[in-house]
């Protein structure tokens, strides 16, 4: 089968990651008897600069006929100081909502070879981490109202967060219909101890529970989640939760892990079509200096392969393949490790090839 891939390669580390991703499918495709047709978009920074936007027209037109859509990193210092409706991370939120991508999905593992990149206490790390957050991503203080003016004590700005019960409701179900392939378990995370949006939160995911007897539900305020991801991670199988919590909390997720370079996501709608990129950053302070981790790139494409193309198989494939490599020592910077083997971005991706082949 032939595939059609948008492919926003972004800023500062997005268009080396991209690239040796775009080559591990490449690889995949030649294994299993399947081609993809890459086609090159902008947004971001770059976007900005080329067109006076973070996210044009073109992008997402080409996006939307595309049967997929692969994404490296945007942003950086070079356009901090532009308006907030110029700023890239302004064509993320809206590429998001042009697609209808309303869940975000971010798996995370400890992998048990990088047990030694925890900076938990061994013990901890030794019971094992696996769990897959639920970011509802197209409401919340992201796209609230917003603006400047004159408060109490002067200039003031403010940001509100707002969900309807119908946006709670769909993210939730997709929570325990995972929850389903798991250990039918899941974990909202909200603020009802004080904001009004957590408890109209809580009350819509406990109508959504009943439907799913079979699946334990429990509540967590979000500063006991963010305690408990380093207490005892081990506890979390699926959680649920608002766009700006699951922001902080999967990142959080992501370092208990051993790294930020290796865990992936998925933005995902009513359709096939989705959104595959890193959790991480555009990390512009290596950018084109062959450091960067692919591997949460790469794992994203195997999200990809899985779930918007149906094919499994490959997507087991390169899953296997990045085993390989981490078992037989090579890393990256970011998951080195007394007695390991350094290695580059291109490297890493040849590694994983290879391990295809």
């Amino acid at each position: 089968m032939k595939f059609n891939i948008a492919v926003i390669a972004g800023d500062g580390i997005g268009p080396e990651i991209t690239k040796v991703t775009t080559d591990v499918l490449e690889a995949a495709g030649a294994k299993f008897g399947h081609g993809f047709k890459f086609t090159d978009v902008l947004m971001g920074g770059c976007a900005i600069d080329k067109t006076g936007v973070p996210l044009p027209d073109e992008t997402i037109r080409i996006c939307k006929d595309s049967d997929s859509v692969l994404l490296g990193a945007v942003g950086g210092p070079k356009w901090d100081t532009l308006p907030g409706h110029l700023r890239p991370e302004k064509g993320l939120l809206g590429i998001r909502a042009a697609l209808g991508l309303y869940a975000n999905i971010r798996p995370a593992v400890l992998f048990p070879s990088l047990i030694n990149a925890c900076p938990l206490r061994a013990d901890i790390a030794a019971r094992g981490i696996d769990m897959v957050v639920y970011r509802e991503l197209t409401g919340g203080m992201y796209f609230g109202e917003r603006g400047m003016r004159e408060g109490k004590y002067g200039a003031e700005a403010y940001d509100t967060e707002a969900y309807s019960k119908f946006e709670v409701e769909r993210i939730a179900r997709l929570a325990f219909e995972c929850a389903l392939t798991r250990k039918k378990h899941v974990i909202s995370i909200d603020k009802a101890n004080v904001l009004d949006s957590s408890r109209l939160w809580r009350a819509t995911v406990a109508e959504v529970a009943k439907a799913y007897p079979g699946v334990t539900c429990e509540n967590m305020l979000v500063d006991n989640a963010a305690m408990q991801l380093v207490k005892n991670p081990s506890q979390f199988d699926v959680i649920v939760t608002s766009n700006i919590f699951g922001d902080i909390l999967s990142d959080e997720a992501s370092m208990v892990t051993g790294s930020i370079g290796m865990l992936p996501s998925s933005s995902i709608g009513d359709s096939k079509l989705g959104l595959y990129e890193p959790i991480h950053g555009s990390a512009p302070d290596i950018a084109g200096k062959d450091l960067a981790n692919p591997i949460a790139t790469v794992l994203s494409a195997a999200m990809m392969l899985e779930s918007s193309l149906g094919l499994p198989d490959a997507a087991l494939a390169i899953r296997r393949a990045i085993d390989a490599a981490l078992l037989k020592g090579f890393r990256t910077g970011d998951i080195m490790s007394a007695g390991c083997t350094p290695v580059g971005c291109k490297e890493m991706g040849g590694l994983i090839i290879a391990g295809l082949k």
